[in-house]
């Protein structure tokens, strides 16, 4: 058999991923790869399930509300990325948007948005979007893993429940003219991001209280949430990550 030249398409299954396993589309994945990417019988094509490492397929089967895949050879093994946990507060739709997906990109491993006393946006934040946002950033990103995204939930209520072992940096905007620096320290950690406003100051008394919570300087300047974000996803990942 001739080997068939693959695509760039990858597509995020929730299926097993094995040698000579069958994959079934449903309609929206038949429409994207039939229609949109225009797909035919015989293609290949890359897919990923957050467990199995990425695999191609062969279409065997294309119809425009369903199909039938085949996995041929594993291309790559399961990266799973470092056990870090990232707590933002939902700003504007684009710009939440952004975080999940940069947070995928950068090897975040759990994405928990979070209400604050001055977050904005919470009540209209759709799970499922923030979802697909995370699987598409995956897809495009070249990942095997797709970090689950939780729920929004309430600052306190996250923190009251923190699990043992767990160390949190915070990001604190109020330390503008201390250094940059992260306490070397194994072990899971999540990193939080405030709302545009920034943290209320009963917030942070809070935050400063805990014992497994570590204060940080993001530099010099107060960022957008966004950008902080991806300011210290860079900063934990280079010093305490799969960077370093």
């Amino acid at each position: 058999m001739v080997r068939l030249m693959a695509s760039k398409v990858r597509l995020f299954v929730d299926q097993p991923l094995d040698k000579g396993q069958s994959v079934l589309l449903n309609r929206e994945q038949a429409h994207y790869l039939f229609g949109v990417m225009r797909l035919a019988q015989g293609a290949v094509l890359s897919l990923i399930n957050s467990k199995d490492g990425e695999w191609d397929a062969e279409i065997v089967e294309a119809g425009k509300k369903a199909g039938v895949l085949i996995c041929r050879a594993q291309t790559r093994p399961m990266q799973v990325p470092p056990d870090l946990w990232l707590l933002f507060a939902p700003i504007r739709k684009e710009r939440t948007a952004f975080i999940v997906e940069k947070a995928v990109e950068m090897g975040a491993a759990r994405i928990c948005p979070v209400q604050t006393a001055f977050t904005q946006n919470a009540e209209r934040l759709r799970h499922d979007k923030l979802r697909a946002h995370a699987i598409e950033a995956a897809e495009q990103c070249g990942g095997t893993f797709v970090p689950p995204v939780d729920d929004v939930a309430k600052l306190d209520r996250v923190l009251a429940d923190w699990p043992d072992g767990r160390r949190l940096l915070f990001c604190d905007e109020a330390l503008l003219d201390a250094p940059v620096s992260l306490p070397d320290l194994p072990g899971p950690w999540a990193v939080l991001i405030g709302p545009e406003g920034g943290f209320s100051e009963t917030e942070r008394a809070q935050l400063r209280a805990l014992p497994f919570a570590h204060p940080v300087s993001l530099g010099p300047r107060i960022l957008r949430a966004d950008t902080a974000a991806v300011a210290a996803l860079t900063i934990w990942q280079q010093a305490l990550g799969d960077w370093s």
